[in-house]
């Protein structure tokens, strides 16, 4: 497998091919067919994204794909920010439509058509859904498997309230829902306030999620977009209020896609290959019977061990495949898996598991009883993994007071008036684009380009 540190980009497309996690050669540039080891690590994803999105009451919903030309063109500002990257249907067979129809680029135009139908008083609100479906871009920039693709894998939350004030607090559950995904993906990031050229057509404001990849970029990972009354004034979603006068509501939406994969490959792979956490991981747990004297009894005894991870909830598997241990281990360690557990001749006379963990050299004996305490390691393989991203993400972030460190090669932390002009300054100098005001933080100091006072911000060359 190509070195890591040494190209970036050739270890990344190699890894996805070798994982078999998804397939590129399809004949439509930019969509990529899933293969079964990446669509289970997608749908590990998915199902956490529901069971936390049902914890803050927001629930799922399904919209068809297409989107009428009429529906879209009622937000014009969207529209115009997605007017370059829209596919569009003109045809029924042979006959032409009487009005053109898009593969939906985002789900606001389909959705909020529909939110007048549901959304008649105060206490319809709040009102919180969420749909995962294909969402469709003419991307016409080189395309780069789950990081820049025509078909997208996408979360989308959307929600209403009563006015601003309570669509902020939504806000705030957006960022629970991240900060708790994020531990699951053993994943650390930085939020930022995107400059208003760069927020989400028809957004007061986008937040966006950005993590420092290798290859020098860094990745926007997810975003949250405050709406205010924006699409509800065009979309005509009102509410009777209890004073009985008619009120538009306020919207919030947050997205997430598949980029959610290419930042566990490119943070926790390795040169062996995928390093997953264990909420993630297909096979959580595989078991590796070395061949031998009373190899019978050695399977006998795997499937004992298989049973009582399966009790416990663990996806597992053994691999009794005509191929070496050494093969085995290899392939295993390439895919990701957290846990190794070897059972030969001694482990079968000792009622023991040999243990070998992803993110560590050593092995660990344990006795068949222990195994009750299996959760114990792969919450350490996820710790190790945790403390390793944390690492990479202080190693590749950095604060500096002057223009001329703009050149790092890292996701730079500076003070910024938040003008353009001083934004296409630093651009010009470093190919950085400006990420925006880092959220949370009020701290103020000299604009490094022009001296007048600038909050806190983020500038990287970007995926």
């Amino acid at each position: 497998m190509e070195n890591k540190k040494n190209d970036f980009s050739e270890w990344y497309n190699e890894i996805i091919d070798t994982a078999k996690l998804s397939d590129k050669r399809y004949n439509i540039k930019g969509m990529n067919v899933w293969l079964p080891y990446g669509l289970k690590i997608m749908h590990s994803i998915d199902s956490l994204l529901r069971e936390y999105s049902e914890e803050h009451g927001i629930e799922e919903v399904s919209f068809p794909v297409l989107i009428s030309r009429e529906q879209l063109e009622v937000e014009f500002e969207h529209v115009k920010g997605f007017e370059n990257e829209i596919y569009w249907v003109t045809k029924g067979g042979t006959t032409p439509l009487d009005i053109d129809l898009a593969l939906r680029p985002t789900s606001e135009a389909a959705m909020y058509t529909m939110f007048p139908l549901w959304i008649r008083s105060h206490t319809d609100l709040p009102f919180r859904v969420y749909q995962i479906v294909s969402v469709y871009r003419y991307e016409t920039k080189h395309t780069r498997s789950f990081i820049r693709v025509r078909e997208i894998h996408f979360y989308e939350a959307h929600t209403a309230h009563i006015n601003f004030e309570d669509a902020e607090k939504q806000m705030v559950d957006y960022l629970k829902i991240m900060e708790k995904l994020s531990t699951d993906l053993c994943i650390k990031f930085s939020m930022n306030i995107r400059p208003d050229w760069d927020k989400f057509p028809g957004a007061m404001y986008s937040v966006a999620f950005d993590t420092p990849m290798p290859g020098n970029r860094t990745l926007q990972i997810g975003t949250i977009h405050e709406y205010g009354e924006n699409f509800a004034k065009n979309y005509g979603i009102k509410y009777l209020d209890e004073n009985g006068e008619m009120q538009y509501v306020s919207q919030t939406t947050f997205g997430l896609s598949e980029r959610l994969i290419a930042a566990i490959i490119g943070i926790h792979g390795d040169d062996k290959g995928l390093v997953l956490p264990y909420k993630l991981a297909p096979v959580q747990v595989i078991i590796v019977p070395i061949p031998g004297d009373n190899y019978d009894e050695i399977l006998e005894y795997s499937e004992t061990i298989k049973s009582k991870l399966s009790g416990l909830g663990v996806r597992c598997q053994i691999d009794n495949r005509d191929y070496t241990p050494g093969y085995k281990f290899n392939d295993w360690e390439m895919k990701g898996v957290p846990l190794r557990l070897e059972i030969g001749k001694r482990e079968l006379q000792e009622q023991s598991v040999t243990i070998s963990l992803r993110t560590e050299k050593k092995k660990t004996k344990a006795k068949f009883e222990e195994i009750d305490h299996i959760y114990d390691y792969l919450n350490q393989v996820n710790s190790d993994i945790q403390d390793k991203a944390s690492k990479f993400y202080e190693d590749n972030t950095v604060f500096i007071d002057t223009l001329d460190k703009i050149k790092e090669d890292k996701m730079v932390m500076a003070y910024w008036c938040g003008s353009k002009a001083c934004s296409d300054r630093i651009e010009a100098l470093s190919e950085k684009t400006a990420l925006g005001n880092i959220k949370d933080n009020n701290s103020t100091g000299p604009c490094i380009v022009c001296g007048k006072t600038g909050k806190l911000s983020a500038f990287s060359r970007t995926y």
